[in-house]
Order: structure tokens, then sequence, then C-alpha cells
């Protein structure tokens, strides 16, 4: 039972530190729990509440999230696969850990009766044709969340964009509100068009959102992204982004949990695959079985052949 546990413990453990022995001695293994209760003494000291909220996006015992993200409406409108929400959510909705949406797409497209946790995007503001995407601001209110009983609220921070100030200073105030009712907030770091995506400024990105109070928080995958991961006192998920071919999105999660991510918020690399459920379960095997994107490829065909 103790080896089991120690074993779970290394699994959920940082990249960096994994990597520090490839022999796993007892000694180690003492040294690892005491570094793994550290990186967790902030869960520790939360709310009853704000604890169980976040368990359920982040399943025990690895730590790992797999989060469907069909949001992509509040500012692209009808996407490509996704213009008929409910039909394109219910086959997906079993496989997920959570579902990142709109109170719109909640209230109209996803079963009242369903048990998946739901984590509420409360920001926007600016469409795909505007001038400028990073203009948001927060658009419901924390009651509405509340009523909607989702288990989570995220919004955008656009670092280096016009609006910095405003977003980052809206990720306060939604912290400050949201630890009132223990409810925790997903901080996404978006990117804009002259932004890149190496690790210096993603790292700049997650750390202020962390320093602001995220509980997690959303990010690109990029090279040396365990310096991102381990300049962050929260979790980190990685956004799946465009569509890419479905054995390259593999990869991309495989390496992400590899460095140290807890999952993924995927969505067009999902629902936009010619074989949605098999791609769902292919991706759900790398994070919770611990599969690798050779292992993820090879199931994603079986899957389709049963079908």
């Amino acid at each position: 039972m103790l080896v089991n546990t120690l074993l779970n413990v290394y699994s959920a453990l940082p990249h960096t530190i994994r990597k520090m022995t490839v022999k796993v001695t007892t000694h180690d293994m003492m040294y690892m729990v005491q570094r793994f209760k550290k990186s967790n003494s902030s869960v520790k000291d939360m709310d009853w509440g704000l604890q169980n909220r976040l368990s359920r996006i982040i399943r025990q015992p690895k730590n790992r999230a797999l989060m469907l993200a069909v949001d992509h409406g509040y500012f692209l409108g009808p996407t490509a696969r996704l213009e008929d929400a409910q039909k394109t959510i219910a086959p997906l909705l079993e496989y997920c850990d959570s579902l990142m949406l709109t109170r719109g797409i909640l209230r109209t497209s996803v079963s009242p009766i369903t048990n998946t946790p739901m984590v509420l995007r409360v920001s926007g503001g600016s469409s795909i044709i505007g001038k400028d995407l990073s203009r948001e601001d927060i658009t419901v209110d924390i009651k509405d969340a509340i009523r909607l009983n989702v288990s989570a609220m995220a919004m955008s921070i656009f670092v280096g964009s016009k609006y910095e100030y405003q977003t980052i200073v809206n990720l306060g105030r939604l912290v400050n509100i949201s630890l009132e009712y223990g409810m925790p907030v997903l901080a996404v770091t978006a990117v804009g068009k002259d932004m890149g995506k190496d690790a210096r400024y993603l790292s700049l990105a997650c750390r202020m959102a962390a320093e602001q109070g995220a509980n997690i928080v959303k990010t690109y995958y990029c090279e040396n992204f365990e310096e991102v991961v381990d300049s962050c006192p929260v979790p980190i998920i990685i956004a799946g982004g465009k569509k890419i071919p479905e054995k390259d999105a593999m990869e991309l999660t495989y390496n992400a949990i590899q460095a140290g991510a807890v999952g993924v918020d995927m969505g067009r690399n999902i629902w936009q695959s010619d074989n949605p459920v098999p791609m769902i379960r292919a991706v759900q095997s790398i994070i919770h079985q611990d599969n690798d994107a050779d292992a993820a490829w090879e199931l994603y065909n079986q899957l389709i052949q049963e079908t």
C-alpha cells in the first residue's frame, strides 16, 4: 500500500524532480514525498469547498485532468463542427473530467443530469472581427456561476497586450470574489498575434496569473516547458490550440504531461477530428493510463475499427 502510494506521488511530481534519479531508492522516495507535500501545501490551506471543486477537475491519485474546451463561440461564433453544440458535446461528455464552456451553451446544450464538472468562461467582450481580442472584461456574476453549480470560473489574461492592465486587474477582482464563495479560478494565458510562445514569455504570464491568485493556469506547450511548470506554483494545463493531425495532438499531450503539466484543455483537436470519440479516449489514455503517443495512436485506430 505504501509503495503504491509513493509511486503515485512519484508519477505526479514535476518532470524536473522525476529526472533527478534513475534508480529510485527509499530515501529518494521520502525526499520526493516531502517535495510533493510542500508543492501541495497551498491546497491544504484552502477551504473545503474550494478543495472539493478542484478535486473534481484535477483527478486523484495522479493529479491529472482532461478538460474538454467548447467555449470557442464566445469570440469565434459558430466554429466548424461546433455549430450544433449539443450534438458535439453529448457523445464526448462521459470521457472528459470537466467541460469548459459559456453559460449560454451550458443552459442550452448540456443535460442538467450530467455528473461532469463545468468550468465556466466568465470573460469576453471582443470578437474575431474586432480590433483587439485582448479587450475583455468579466461578463458573468459569481451568483450566476453558483446558480449553475459550476466547479470553476475561467477568464483570459493578455500579458504584453494593449489591455494587459485591464485583464490582470480583472483577474485579481475575480479571485477576490471567488474566495468568498470557495470557487476556483482558472486563468487562461492568451497569446496575441504578435506574442511568442516561448518559455520566457509563458513563464512570465503563468507566474503573473498565479501571483494574482489563480488556482489553475492554462497555457501553451513550448520548448523547455519544464521551465514554465517549475516557475509556476499552481497546476498547469495546456491548450490544445488549432487543429493538427491526431498523432501530433497525442504527442503534444504526452510531451506536456512528461514535462509536468497536469493535463490538457483540448477542444478543436478532439471535436474537429473525423473520429472525436476515439480521439478523446486516446487522449484520455495518455493522461490517466500513462500511455505514450504510440500506444494512444494504436488505441485510436483500434477504436475506429470497432465502431
